[in-house]
Formats: structure tokens, sequence, C-alpha cells
């Protein structure tokens, strides 16, 4: 692996990219006349700060990440980049970022991506390995994003920039729990809670992954209240809600790692089909 991919693949660039993506998201919605130049400095910026919270989570994780198959040939536990390589690269996006938040929107847009960073660098990623309650904090800086890029293009923190992250935060719990469970093994190994308490592939955390997915049927209904969006998204959103109710239902059923990894890959596709749908429903 060369020096320039190593670094590439320190960002996470997909997951990273997904993140910004929510951030655009936000921004689409909140802007009264949006324009493209403006969805794309905002997805920049929070490319670049994600990056960042990444590479301090894989810097704390270092020797955890080689006790876990799908972790171990990353460039820090593979030694290809250092752990001082690694903090200028992490400090370098990171202000960067944030610097161009904060000149092209607003300071507000950059406090809040600063405590997003924060709260998933430094706090987060060292509960994994104390207890489960690491999901719950996890998915604030994981429902951050939309509300952030309200937040950049209107300037405060309105209502409906709280439905926003309200949405995302509530689909973080499946989503992270469905990880979890399929990557449970390796997750042991290294020691991580992810799981809710007790921390087992059973019944009782089926449970949960379906109680929280149905909590996201009557969220994704509040864009339609608020007036962010309109019918139809509101219609794709419930349709998309149900069907993911379904997949937890089985798990609930079967309880099987198969099931787990049907709604891990729901999960990469509900978000981004809503959000987009909510977009194209406002324009």
């Amino acid at each position: 692996m060369s020096k320039a991919r190593a670094y590439f693949q320190l960002l996470k660039f997909r997951l990273s990219l997904t993140v910004a993506f929510s951030s655009a998201i936000g921004y689409m919605l909140g802007a009264r006349d949006f324009s493209w130049l403006q969805a794309a400095l905002v997805l920049i910026g929070g490319l670049l700060v994600t990056g960042s919270a990444n590479i301090i989570n894989q810097i704390h994780e270092k020797e955890l990440d080689k006790l876990m198959n799908r972790t171990a040939r990353r460039p820090l536990p593979l030694g290809i980049i250092s752990p001082a390589e690694a903090w200028v690269f992490c400090v370098l996006l990171g202000v960067t970022g944030l610097a161009l938040l904060a000149y092209c929107f607003n300071p507000l847009t950059a406090a809040l991506s600063l405590l997003s960073l924060i709260l998933y660098g430094f706090i987060y990623t060292p509960l994994k390995t104390i207890s489960p309650v690491c999901v719950a904090v996890g998915a604030i800086p994981g429902g951050l994003p939309p509300l952030i890029g309200w937040v950049a293009a209107m300037g405060y923190i309105g209502v409906e920039a709280w439905v926003l992250f309200g949405i995302q935060f509530m689909w973080q719990f499946p989503h992270f729990w469905a990880i979890a469970w399929v990557a449970d093994e390796d997750y042991k190994r290294a020691g991580f809670k992810m799981l809710p308490s007790p921390g087992n592939r059973d019944l009782r955390t089926a449970f949960q992954i379906m109680t929280y997915t149905l909590l996201l049927i009557p969220l994704s209904l509040l864009p339609l209240v608020f007036n962010i969006s309109g019918k139809w998204s509101a219609l794709v959103a419930v349709v998309c809600g149900v069907l993911f109710f379904l997949l937890t239902v089985q798990l609930m059923r079967r309880q099987s790692r198969k099931a787990a990894l049907s709604i891990m890959f729901a999960s990469f596709l509900y978000l981004p089909i809503v959000q987009i749908a909510l977009v194209l429903d406002k324009l």
C-alpha cells in the first residue's frame, strides 16, 4: 500500500462522504434559494471534519484494530502511517474544514461541527470498550450533520433542524446494532460493547432494534408537519419505514446473522432514499 493511498484510507472516504452528504441535504432543505456551489462547500467542509474525527477514532483504536479481521489491514495497525503522522493529517483536515464552514457560512456551523468531532473522537470512541451506552452517545454526532447543514443555510437552530436531527439520530440505533450483530465476533475480540445490555444476539436485542425502527415511521412524517417538505416525500418515508420495520420483525423471529445483515443493508439504503425524497419534493 502506497503512502498516498494509506492517507486516503485514513479518511474512511465512503463513510465520511455519507455523513457529509447528510449535511448537504440539511443545507438544501433549509436554504430558501440554495446554490449548488454552497451545497458543495457544505459537503466538502463536512467531509474534512468527519475525516478528521475518523482519524482520531483510528488512532485511539490502533491496537484494537489489530485484533479484528475487518480492521487489521488499516494503515495504522500495519504501521504504514505513524500515529504522529496521523495526528498531523487529522489536525490539518479538521482545521481546514472548520475554517471553511466558519468563513463560507457562519460560526455556529463551525462550532456545531467541532462539537460533533469532539463527541465522536473523544467521547464515543473510548466509550465503545466501556459501555453499550456508547451507541446512544455516538448517535448524537451521527445525527448532527443535517442539523449542521440547516444551520449553514439559516444561521440558527430552528425546530426544523431538530426534526432532521431526530430522524437521523433515531436511525443510528438499528443501523449500529445491526452492524454490531453482524460483526459480533470481531467486536468481542476487541472488547467493544456495541450491542444493548447485556450484549447478546438474542430476542431482547432484536426487540430493541425493532422498537427504534418503528419510531422512525412517525418521526419521518414530521418534515410534512413542519412544512420542510411535502406529501410525496412523506409517502416515500412511510413506505421505506414500513419495509425497514418488517425486516426487524424477521430478525425477532429468526435471530440470525442473515436477518441482521438484511437490516444493515436496508439501513444504508433507507437514509439516502428518504433524504433525497425530501429534497426532490421541496424542489
